[in-house]
């Protein structure tokens, strides 16, 4: 991993980027911190165009979005032309909304529309990933949800965007995961996993949890991980605390 390849999606700081100026205070304050790449999601309704040239004007890359599953699915175009606008190659579907996976043919039509919309996003030379949470590890017909989805769409069309905290969350373990992700896995959300109390866990910093981050980034890297995405979904403090010692935490496994 190189320094250059950690990036930060902004989901983690969503609350302070809703309006132009406060994405613009918010992108310069990433930057200080030492990220030199963002992933755009959850944002407020800013112009794309304004986006590209706020992270142009300030220095960061934008390497990957979120976008609705809807909207990747049903404006596949649409998304596509705002991947063109952020000088991107990547999104990944954020959280199935109102998809009941236990049923075997929501599921599967679910699989089938990804797969179109890759297809779509291939041949624009864009890449269309898929951000696990720990729904997916859930059974049908005794197999693993996140299995189906992976084994019934083309890896040329659906890549991966594994979450570490989520795979641990639903029982599995992340390096195993990025191993079965291998040359599918260009993108990676690195968060850590720490215990509460006996029963229940909580996001943490990179480096303040029980994950094997090392292993784990060298597996991702293994697999052709290009994106090292620091991702927190609730911080207990400051948020910009948090995502400036994940980031100086991940500087000692750069390479």
């Amino acid at each position: 991993m190189k320094r250059n390849e950690i990036a930060l999606t902004l989901y983690t700081v969503r609350d302070f980027c809703q309006t132009e100026k406060d994405l613009l205070n918010t992108l310069n304050k990433i930057k200080k911190i030492g990220y030199e790449a963002i992933q755009v999601s959850s944002i407020g309704p800013i112009n794309p165009i304004e986006i590209k040239k706020m992270c142009d004007d300030i220095g960061l890359t934008i390497c990957a979005t979120h976008e609705p599953n809807e909207e990747i699915i049903k404006n596949t175009e649409v998304v596509i032309e705002k991947l063109n606008t952020l000088n991107c190659s990547y999104t990944a579907l954020p959280y199935p909304t109102n998809m009941n996976f236990l049923n075997i043919n929501v599921l599967d039509k679910f699989i089938e529309d990804i797969n179109i919309a890759g297809s779509i996003f291939s041949k624009a030379n864009k890449v269309l990933c898929y951000h696990n949470h720990a729904l997916e590890f859930q059974k049908i017909n005794n197999e693993i949800i996140l299995e189906r989805i992976y084994k019934n769409t083309n890896n040329r069309y659906i890549q991966g965007e594994p979450d570490v905290y989520w795979i641990q969350k639903g029982g599995h373990d992340p390096i195993s995961w990025c191993k079965k992700l291998k040359n599918r896995l260009p993108l990676i959300h690195l968060k850590d996993f720490i215990m509460l109390n006996e029963h229940e866990s909580y996001y943490a910093e990179i480096g303040n949890g029980n994950l094997n981050i090392k292993n784990i980034i060298k597996e991702a890297e293994l697999s052709g991980c290009k994106w090292y995405i620091v991702e927190q979904d609730e911080c207990q403090e400051d948020p910009f605390i948090s995502i400036e010692t994940s980031f100086n935490n991940l500087l000692e496994f750069v390479t």
